[in-house]
């Protein structure tokens, strides 16, 4: 077996976001079962990707190169990962839970006679059921999914000697996690027919159109049903503004359409990890804890003590929204001069 395998996946000519996400999952999986972290990349031409991913801390990087993967095909990114993977005998392999992955990993899995571990969102240390001949001591790692929308937490393990498969959900891993060290580079040539190739290649799938990514946002801060109109919704911009974030929303701002829904964080919005989190006005729904659990510093202001939001948040302020709002409005502006 050949350790930890982080399959990454280029979009616009970069390695994605998630991938880094993923690729520090990786590493957590990797520091906890004691095994060496790496990384493939799959494609027609991928060595400016992997100069990319060369500045992260891997063992090797493998550029899974044939011209039937120049564009994404089921059928010849299955095949291609099928053989690598039979190659290298992995322990794990872990993917971004991203529309591409859901298409094809868990054919794939079922090839080696696996299931996918999908949408994983935490990744814990087990029992000592199956030691290892490096280290005893090391235990089966523990996969976290959320059921229920998120209102419960379900735990996996993985059994057996074949190769794991998992993927990680949107913000669960914080990418920046993802260290830098100088790795080795290496080309894997799959055989592919275009007679396997089954599926004709269309537009890469793509959710409804956004006018902002708040996934790639540093600084967001977001509103709830405490903002009670749509009419004060100029105090929160307000505070937006002065901490140069972008603006968000729970889901009954949305609904009710005082923002548009691509400002909707939640688990049925979008899932983002900024470094600031600011709720204002946000009870706290499992919903849309679901969409910002990943963020790195949470800071609530809700007049309700009790509300499920203060559970979470880093910093808390009991008080009135329209009071404490604009008052640090100010404070963030008097600190930026």
């Amino acid at each position: 077996m050949s350790g930890v395998w982080v399959v990454l996946e280029e979009r616009n000519g970069r390695i994605a976001r998630m991938s880094w996400e993923a690729l520090a999952a990786g590493h957590t999986l990797g520091a906890q079962s004691s095994l060496s972290v790496n990384a493939v990349v799959a494609g027609a031409q991928t060595d400016s990707l992997a100069g990319e991913i060369a500045t992260k801390a891997v063992a090797r990087i493998v550029r899974l190169e044939h011209p039937l993967l120049a564009v994404y095909t089921s059928d010849a990114f299955t095949l291609a990962l099928e053989q690598f993977i039979r190659a290298e005998q992995p322990d794990f392999v872990v993917f971004p839970h991203t529309y591409q992955v859901r298409d094809y990993a868990p054919s794939l899995a079922a090839r080696f006679g696996q299931v996918l571990i999908g949408d994983v969102t935490g990744i814990g240390a087990g029992p000592v059921l199956h030691p290892t001949d490096k280290d005893p001591s090391v235990g089966t790692p523990v996969f976290v999914r959320q059921l229920m929308q998120g209102r419960l937490n379900g735990e996996y393990s993985h059994s057996g000697n074949g190769t794991c498969f998992v993927s990680v959900q949107s913000g669960a891993f914080r990418a920046d996690q993802a260290e830098s060290a100088p790795a080795s580079i290496e080309i894997f040539t799959p055989k592919i027919e275009q007679a396997q190739i089954r599926t004709k290649p269309g537009q890469p799938f793509r959710g409804s159109a956004q006018t902002v990514d708040l996934g790639s946002a540093q600084f967001i801060v977001s509103v709830g049903r405490g903002i009670k109109e749509a009419d004060n919704l100029p105090i929160v911009q307000e505070l937006a503004t002065a901490l140069g974030a972008e603006l968000a929303a729970s889901r009954p701002i949305c609904d009710n359409g005082w923002l548009p829904i691509e400002r909707q964080v939640g688990s049925s919005g979008q899932t983002v990890s900024p470094k600031l989190y600011l709720a204002v006005g946000i009870s706290g729904a499992i919903q849309h804890l679901v969409g910002m659990k990943g963020s790195q510093c949470v800071v609530a202001i809700n007049k309700d003590s009790d509300a499920p939001i203060f559970e979470i948040a880093d910093y808390g302020i009991v008080g009135d929204l329209f009071e404490v709002v604009p008052a640090l409005t100010e404070a963030v502006k008097s600190a930026k001069h």
